[in-house]
């Protein structure tokens, strides 16, 4: 059965750590409202900030169904919303024929009916369910073309789709709707004012060591030691982009404590190296001087510091403005 939806912004921060999602109260506000007024919440943001996470944490802990529509360039009405079974219909009409009907009006009204129709995840969502109204998330919605993107304005507005063959077809239960962009381009402004509207960033101190608290993956003083370290970095004037897919948070949990101690090495390396003059083999981590990497940490996961002479890239170092003994 579907749990109740949360009462109140607390409740909704406490609804999503119990699926393990550190937020802040300005995304809970949104999403409280969003879940409350039956309204689409859409999440722009950078990639590997947590806005596909949110969904998926709602279907967990709501208990209900998460239907996925990932978006990608050329995607049209046939992959996302409906398509008709030609086979069938095919098939239909040969034994058709072959009873001697030849009825155009009934053939037509027999071979365009639901038997032949097969649900993409935008009318999937819209189907009644014993377990409650589905979570849709439509994932990265800026790697489509504007003209899906207009037809999603019936979809967000009204819950509604038009089948010509059909008539329209309504949501029996409004679905709860999470439109996320990585803003590559410029949503257009008619879909973003039928949603509620979120700018999911990077985390600050705070919700960083909740992160790794709610993981396990340090204790106490590590924990501290990595955060302080990636925040004194940024006020320094550093940036230290989160892993492109899943975050540096979301790559911790993964990896466990050898990853704590990995970005704590990287960390104290790194700032240290603010000059060329302070690059000495000395000061490298353990995995950066004899170039092994730990053990389950994968080549996917980078740190990329643009604003110093250094750069961690797929965890290999190289120097630029010092010199050549002073790289691995």
């Amino acid at each position: 059965m579907p749990s109740d939806k949360p009462a109140s912004i607390d409740a909704t921060l406490e609804l999503l750590k119990r699926g393990d999602y550190i937020a802040d109260r300005s995304l809970a506000t949104v999403l409280y409202l969003a879940l409350k007024l039956g309204r689409p919440l859409f999440c722009e943001g950078e990639a590997g900030v947590g806005k596909t996470e949110i969904a998926k944490v709602l279907a967990m802990t709501l208990n209900r169904p998460l239907i996925r529509l990932q978006c990608y360039e050329g995607l049209d009405v046939n992959s996302a919303v409906y398509e008709w079974n030609y086979s069938r219909q095919m098939i239909e009409i040969r034994l058709a024929e072959a009873q001697g009907v030849h009825n155009r009006d009934e053939l037509a009204s027999d071979i365009f009916n639901e038997r032949f129709l097969i649900r993409r995840p935008l009318l999937e969502a819209l189907q009644p369910s014993v377990q409650g109204a589905p979570v849709l998330l439509i994932d990265e919605l800026d790697r489509t073309d504007e003209p899906f993107e207009a037809y999603l304005l019936e979809v967000l507005s009204d819950f509604q789709v038009t089948i010509p063959e059909l008539g329209t077809v309504k949501a029996a239960q409004t679905p709860i709707v999470i439109v996320t962009s990585n803003r590559t381009r410029e949503i257009h402004d008619a879909l973003k004012r039928r949603c509620f509207y979120h700018w999911v960033d990077y985390p600050d101190l705070k919700r960083e060591l909740g992160h790794l608290a709610a993981a396990g993956v340090a204790g106490g003083e590590m924990a501290g030691n990595v955060g302080r370290q990636r925040r004194s970095l940024e006020e320094g004037g550093l940036c230290l982009d989160q892993d492109p897919c899943t975050g540096l948070h979301t790559q911790l949990r993964r990896q466990g404590a050898q990853s704590v101690t990995f970005v704590t090495e990287s960390l104290a390396f790194a700032h240290s190296a603010r000059s060329p003059s302070a690059l000495r083999s000395s000061a490298m981590p353990r995995w950066a001087s004899t170039r092994t990497v730990p053990s389950g940490i994968p080549s996917a996961a980078a740190i990329s510091l643009a604003s110093v002479p250094l750069t961690m890239v797929s965890f290999t170092c190289t120097a630029t403005g010092a010199s050549s003994s002073g790289a691995p």
